[in-house]
């Protein structure tokens, strides 16, 4: 059995080798697929951290009545922490909020002197909440507005970002979907490439197909080795749609990190090198397999 499983693959290599120039532009149009194939699986780690890194940015701010007691102000953190739909509560007292704003506008002389000049802090004790997803804040601000709460509060104001971020959310959702037909497009192309190169493999050894099955090969070992250069092009293509990747990513790192200084793009592709690759390799290793089982099953008769 490993007897013949090793000269299944030394005779696929060998016809693979053989093929010489015609392997081109199968390998192209395969690289071409599993690049745009890695390119995808990147954007959506870059748009799904601009999506969290913006949703981030989405909270409740509610502003207390100077007359509320600090006490109340801890009754209402602790049961909006209790809630399903709250992620977290922040409180800031007065004397936090003050301090915050003298650190902000402490090269402003003007507002620096206008402090000064006060006797009491005019700022307000405040509740910052975020929500699990989004799409919990009305729930959140409901429950603000309940008449035992509302004597409590001077203001409530809801950061109006959602109507931006879910337009940037179905743009990035169109995006990813652009980029999955592209790719089932591109794949279909490449089963075709590949399964006209291996057609015409088994075209031009059809001699040795025929001297074969004189000698009593079996259909496993006579269609062995062509499944095996299907094999082959999805490798080589992997290999090759990474070492194309590697400099555009090292490229565009700088740029990214302008956009997004949380998320360093080449680290992340340096971290996941590994699992990127069994990626394209898993997938190129299909496209090449199917496209080899087709081309076997219907051309090749023994």
């Amino acid at each position: 059995m490993i007897t013949t499983l090793y000269r299944i693959i030394k005779y696929g290599v060998q016809g693979f080798v053989r093929n010489g120039w015609q392997i081109l532009p199968t390998l192209s149009v395969m690289t071409l697929t599993l690049f745009v194939f890695l390119n995808l699986m990147l954007f959506n780690v870059l748009t799904g951290n601009a999506l969290s890194l913006l949703r981030d940015k989405i909270d409740i701010s509610v502003y207390f009545q100077n007359t509320t007691q600090e006490s109340d102000i801890l009754k209402l953190k602790q049961s909006l922490e209790s809630l399903a739909e709250v992620k977290s509560v922040e409180y800031i007292s007065q004397g936090e909020a003050l301090a915050n704003f003298q650190t902000r506008h402490q090269n402003d002389p003007t507002i620096t002197q206008a402090l000064n000049v006060l006797n009491d802090n005019p700022l307000s004790a405040s509740l910052n909440i975020k929500a699990n997803d989004p799409k919990d804040y009305p729930i959140i601000a409901a429950y603000l507005n309940n008449p035992s709460i509302t004597p409590l509060i001077d203001q409530v104001t809801y950061n109006q970002n959602q109507t931006v971020i879910d337009k940037l959310a179905s743009m990035v959702d169109t995006a990813q979907k652009a980029g999955l037909a592209l790719t089932i497009i591109l794949s279909i192309i490449a089963v075709l490439v590949t399964l006209n190169t291996i057609i015409l493999t088994i075209y031009s050894t059809r001699d040795e197909i025929g001297v074969m099955r004189l000698v009593g090969a079996g259909n496993k070992f006579i269609r062995g080795p062509y499944i095996v250069q299907g094999i082959l092009y999805g490798i080589l293509a992997a290999v090759a749609s990474l070492i194309i990747a590697a400099p555009l990513v090292y490229a565009a790192g700088p740029y990214v990190s302008v956009l997004m200084p949380e998320l360093d793009l080449v680290a992340y592709f340096m971290a996941n090198l590994a699992s990127l690759f069994a990626y394209q390799i898993l997938f190129g290793v299909v496209l090449g397999t199917v496209s080899s089982v087709i081309a076997v099953s219907r051309y090749l008769t023994i």
